[in-house]
């Protein structure tokens, strides 16, 4: 008789690799695809690489973690539609607003399932927090969904080109919302314990955007 197939077990680095390596791409890419000439080239360029990176940790995630999260689908589903119009029609405002309604649509689903005595959350993670309760679980996804609803406010006065470049926009984007969002995540880590969590090598951080 056959064995059954293993589920490879998750990795923290490659969780991490797979959620942020996209974004940081995206970053480096910009910089190095930037032309004097276009002014617009480094952003087409940083789309582009976001786009193939994004659909590579799809595939590395279906082969290596046997599943792919639901926000790891959301994700590359919005930057490859997003991505393609900001190609297309040379624009990256379309890129540049595809974070907003990331952030949006999880605070819309977070709070909306913790009004209803829902933890969202919980579904959107695949239960990656170990031996967390479900009082815990609400907790979690209120604070998540408070802080989406800032990040989309963040977002959108960021890239505004009235207001700021396109670089500062990306520069804000990839290191200042990522490290705001560890930082948050830490601060959060506390409450949690309080409410059962056990922590582990591969515990997952909500949406990056």
């Amino acid at each position: 008789m056959s064995e059954a197939p293993r589920k490879q077990k998750p990795s923290g680095t490659l969780n991490f690799v797979l959620d942020f390596g996209p974004l940081f791409l995206f970053f480096i890419a910009s910089k190095l695809g930037s032309s004097d000439a276009d002014p617009k080239q480094g952003a087409i360029v940083g789309t582009a690489a976001f786009m193939a990176a994004i659909i590579v940790a799809v595939i590395v995630s279906k082969f290596k973690l046997g599943k792919i999260s639901p926000m790891l689908k959301l994700t590359a589903a919005l930057g490859v539609f997003f991505g393609a119009l900001t190609i297309w029609f040379h624009d990256e405002r379309f890129i540049q607003i595809k974070p907003t309604i990331i952030y949006t649509f999880f605070a819309v689903l977070l709070l909306g399932g913790w009004l209803r005595g829902k933890a969202m959350l919980k579904y959107v993670l695949e239960a990656a927090y170990q031996g967390l309760s479900e009082a815990g679980w609400l907790k979690l996804s209120l604070s998540w969904g408070l802080f989406f609803l800032v990040l989309a406010g963040l977002n959108e006065i960021f890239r505004r080109p009235e207001w700021f470049s396109f670089d500062t926009w990306l520069s804000i984007k990839v290191w200042g919302v990522t490290a705001l969002t560890f930082l948050f995540a830490l601060a959060n880590i506390p409450m949690l314990m309080r409410h059962g969590l056990k922590l582990s090598d591969d515990t997952e951080l909500p949406p990056k955007g």
